[in-house]
C-alpha cells in the first residue's frame, strides 16, 4: 500500500481513480485500501519548504520544527534559483494524529541548518508557476 500513501500524502485527489471503471484485471487493484485511507486520513503529509533567508543550503536530514516542536525532517533539498532561496521537501507529522490542511497552514515553521533555526514557508502548491502559465507543451 506504499504507493497509495505516497499519492494521498502528495495531496493528489484521486477522485478520477475512485470513480473510474477500470476493467483491466477485473477492476482497480487496492481500491478498497485507497478508500479506507481516504476515510481515516494520513498520519503525515509531504510538504514543500522555502527558507526565508537566501543564504543557508538545505540538504537531507535537516529537522523541521512547527511552532518550536520537531515534526519531521527534510528528505530532499537544494537551492531554487528561480525562487531565490533553499527549498526542501519532507514529511510533517502531528504526534500520531491526522495531519490536515488546517494543521499545516496554521503553524509557523523553522528548519534546523548548521546549528541555527531558519524561518521557512510551508507550501502546499507548487512554488514556481503554480498556475502553469509559464509551462507550455
Amino acid at each position: 500500500m506504499g504507493w497509495v500513501n505516497a499519492r494521498m500524502s502528495a495531496s493528489v485527489l484521486l477522485a478520477w481513480t475512485l470513480t473510474r471503471q477500470v476493467t483491466f484485471l477485473g477492476g482497480f487493484i487496492d481500491k478498497d485500501a485507497l478508500l479506507r485511507r481516504k476515510e481515516t486520513g494520513l498520519k503525515y503529509h509531504m510538504i514543500q519548504f522555502l527558507l526565508e533567508d537566501p543564504e543557508p543550503m538545505l540538504y537531507h536530514g535537516k529537522i523541521i520544527y512547527r511552532d518550536g516542536i520537531s515534526v519531521g525532517h527534510i528528505m530532499s533539498g537544494g537551492y531554487g534559483h528561480t525562487l531565490g532561496g533553499s527549498v526542501g521537501v519532507g514529511p510533517v507529522e502531528n504526534e500520531g494524529e491526522i495531519v490536515t490542511t488546517d494543521y499545516i497552514t496554521s503553524g509557523t515553521y523553522e528548519i534546523h541548518v548548521a546549528g541555527l533555526r531558519y524561518p521557512a514557508k510551508a507550501l502546499l502548491k507548487p512554488m514556481y508557476d503554480p498556475k502553469l502559465q509559464k509551462v507550455r507543451f
